[in-house]
């Protein structure tokens, strides 16, 4: 009696189905409502980070104007400490020129009998002014000292009195009655002076 032929089975076949299968296994599979939630998540997420964004942009904000302020600080203070190292003796500058003036009038008056009668007196009015210009030159205090002739300017002389002068033009410096001073780029004492209003008829 003849065997019958056994069924052959196809082990790629089998093989690929399985695969298959355990694929969608491997799959969790979500209800309606575990989709829903998980789309609203995602959207939540979506919302949150602009807003983070913008808090990180706010805060970024807040620090590069704090930096600025400090750095304006710093410059600031800088400029103080300066002004009060160059500007800081202003007044006793100011209250010290009527003593150098004083001190030039009576150099600038005395008689050649009243220095030789006075060696002694005149020499150290003499070295007094020249310490004291030499004390003025440490603390940038220098001399405005005009010429006869020069333009009167406003900045830094002021007009004792306006008079015909000869040989000075109108709104010229035509006498010099005491020096000014400066203080590094500031006025300490203008000039003061008489101006020409032009030469007499």
């Amino acid at each position: 009696m003849a065997k019958k032929d056994k069924p052959q089975v196809d082990l790629d076949s089998e093989m690929k189905d399985l695969d298959r299968f355990l694929d969608e296994v491997e799959e969790p599979i979500m209800s309606e409502e575990e989709e829903e939630a998980a789309i609203a998540a995602e959207e939540a997420e979506a919302e949150i980070a602009p807003d983070l964004q913008a808090e990180i942009d706010k805060l970024k904000d807040r620090l590069m104007r704090a930096l600025a302020d400090a750095e304006n600080q710093r410059k600031r203070g800088e400029r103080d400490r300066r002004d009060a190292e160059i500007y800081g003796g202003r007044k006793l500058g100011r209250d010290l020129l009527p003593v150098y003036d004083n001190m030039k009038r009576a150099l600038e008056h005395a008689t050649p009998e009243q220095r030789a009668a006075n060696k002694a007196l005149f020499d150290g009015i003499d070295l007094t002014q020249r310490e004291l210009v030499n004390v003025f030159g440490k603390h940038q205090i220098v001399p405005i000292v005009p010429e006869i002739g020069t333009k009167f300017d406003p900045a830094f002389h002021e007009a004792m009195f306006e008079a015909p002068i000869p040989n000075v033009d109108k709104g010229c410096i035509g006498q010099v009655m005491s020096e000014g001073f400066m203080i590094a780029d500031k006025l300490l004492r203008p000039a003061q002076v008489g101006v020409s209003s032009g030469s007499p008829i």
